[in-house]
């Protein structure tokens, strides 16, 4: 039995639902987290779980061990964190999580901020999906992210940064990149590429502007990460609907064109556990104000 069976088995547990667990929780494949399951009941000699079309459900046995599983990561984190503070007892550090992507704009600003005002100080960076951001400022694996306010999170607390419009995405050379702007209506007849769930709050901007907008657009594919969006509308001639910042990130046969009319935003957030009594995250908190203000003043290409 490894560590990753207990992950696995609470992710489950706590979304009552193996393919909810894969999207959102473990970014892998349902096949595969299911054959894990498998083993570790095979280990343990008892079902852990009751699988019906509805989702799962623990078993009693399930419900015994699931208090366990919790318990011994919650040991597991706090030993690890214990021999992190006991090699490094005197210098002082801080965990901050980007938004995949976003760091190109916010990372160096923030760097910048910190190392000013604490020059010894150690900075760890990590870039994940929002939801893994939230679930680690949650684990208090992380001092701060810049994410999306995730619902359901209510024990965390954001900060505004920015918001941002979302603009149409398309190959270079397809006839709407003669336009300078898109209206959402043209867009009825073409591939619709959207955000997967491992984006909930963008999926749920693009979702609502979409039947806000009365246009018959469907989803045909999705796609997990920028990356992947960039190569699907390359290769599909699709378009897709997404947040300025992937700008950056665009190769040379992508394009893209703001909407038509008033576009729809997505917030940016600088998030943190409330009950993180670190003098440094009260910093920067007091400076992120000033850090928005900076990053705004930039020109987009």
């Amino acid at each position: 039995m490894e560590l990753r069976h207990f992950r696995y088995f609470i992710a489950v547990a706590e979304e009552g639902s193996v393919t909810l667990a894969a999207e959102r929780r473990l970014h892998t494949s349902q096949p595969s987290l299911s054959r894990q399951l498998r083993d570790l009941e095979y280990e343990i000699g008892v079902d852990l779980f009751v699988r019906s079309a509805q989702g799962v459900s623990l078993t009693p046995a399930g419900k015994v061990f699931l208090e366990g599983a919790r318990l011994a990561m919650a040991q597991i984190e706090a030993a690890v964190e214990a021999a992190r503070r006991a090699a490094h007892p005197e210098k002082p550090s801080f965990a901050v999580g980007f938004l995949t992507g976003q760091e190109m704009d916010w990372l160096p600003g923030a760097m910048s901020l910190l190392k000013d005002e604490m020059p010894n100080l150690e900075i760890t960076v990590s870039s994940q999906y929002s939801p893994d951001l939230a679930e680690a400022l949650r684990r208090r694996k992380l001092d701060a992210a810049f994410m999306r306010p995730e619902r359901d999170m209510g024990d965390l607390a954001y900060l505004p940064l920015t918001r941002e419009p979302l603009d149409v995405i398309m190959p270079s050379d397809h006839a709407l990149a003669a336009r300078e702007t898109v209206p959402i209506a043209m867009l009825e007849s073409e591939t619709f590429i959207n955000v997967s769930q491992t984006a909930p709050a963008l999926r749920l901007v693009i979702d609502r502007y979409l039947a806000d907008s009365g246009a018959a657009i469907r989803t045909d594919h999705e796609v997990d990460n920028i990356a992947m969006a960039m190569s699907l509308i390359a290769s599909t001639r699709g378009v897709a609907l997404l947040p300025a910042y992937v700008r950056n990130f665009m190769p040379w046969s992508v394009t893209s064109r703001p909407l038509e009319g008033e576009p729809p935003t997505i917030e940016l957030v600088v998030g943190y556990h409330p009950a993180n009594e670190s003098a440094t995250l009260k910093l920067f908190l007091s400076r992120v104000g000033d850090l928005a203000a900076s990053v705004a003043k930039k020109p987009r290409h």
